[in-house]
């Protein structure tokens, strides 16, 4: 245990902790498009910078999932949440599983967002080094966004992203994140959690795609539940924000009682 604490913002006062985590291409103003329609009555949102992001960015460490839920349960005791959900996006998805081999029991509910499987997601070939040379090259960060939101976002926003990665994103931790989230199989530790698990794909998302979620998180987890976006690729958060709040805040509040709302669709 270190004694790093993950910058961090809390949106909320509500009785339901939550967690955010971002993913590989963004620090925590990944969230930003979704933090004004947020319900900060019924949750407190924690939002977070990984270590190699944001104001973490100049932070040493492994870069790995399994460092970042240790760290993410070192700042829920700073805070003093003894259970907490987490929403997490993409890299941050599979941050979200490792949590279930950390503190299996201090967890309420898990959410997904285009996640990395706890499999991990093996490249090769071309594949591996548009994703590897990344680290260095604006253009292949533009390439990847481009291709996992179906090629249909304007180009001023491709650009706004990759603008925001390379100015919130040390290139040696972007680098070595690459190599936990990617290569990292910890699929065996989790398999069969009973911890109320959400996935959300985005039906424009090739790489992450709604198939892939059911070969994984709905074959692994026995409460698990699939949402699929219709005009969202792998960036829900920008692409239809509105849609993913109301999708996770619903299951979200399936844990507490006395709430009859439905938790999501499948």
């Amino acid at each position: 245990m270190t004694s790093f604490v993950l910058p961090h913002e809390v949106h909320g006062d509500g009785a339901h902790k939550v967690f955010a985590v971002h993913g590989w291409f963004a620090d925590r103003s990944a969230y930003a498009a979704v933090l004004p329609d947020l319900d900060r009555t019924s949750f407190s949102y924690a939002l977070v910078d990984l270590r190699g992001y944001g104001e973490a960015r100049d932070a040493t460490g492994a870069y790995t999932t399994a460092e970042a839920a240790v760290d993410l349960v070192e700042l829920a005791d700073r805070l003093g949440w003894e259970r907490f959900s987490v929403v997490g996006h993409s890299m941050g998805g599979a941050v979200a599983q490792r949590l279930l081999t950390v503190a299996p029991h201090r967890l309420r509910r898990i959410a997904g967002v285009s996640p990395v499987p706890a499999s991990g997601m093996p490249l090769a070939g071309e594949q591996a080094a548009l994703f590897t040379d990344a680290a260095h090259r604006a253009e292949n960060r533009r390439a990847i966004i481009d291709f996992t939101t179906g090629g249909r976002r304007p180009a001023a926003w491709l650009d706004r992203m990759v603008a925001r990665s390379l100015e919130r994103s040390d290139p040696k931790a972007f680098r070595a994140w690459l190599d936990s989230w990617a290569g990292e199989d910890f699929a065996a530790d989790v398999v069969g959690s009973e911890v109320p698990a959400l996935t959300v794909a985005g039906a424009l998302d090739p790489a992450l795609s709604a198939e892939v979620m059911r070969q994984t998180w709905l074959s692994w987890y026995p409460r698990a539940e699939l949402t699929v976006l219709p005009g969202a690729g792998h960036y829900a958060m920008d692409e239809t924000p509105l849609d993913l709040v109301r999708t996770v805040e619903d299951f979200l509040r399936a844990d507490d009682p006395g709430d009859t709302r439905a938790g999501g669709a499948t």
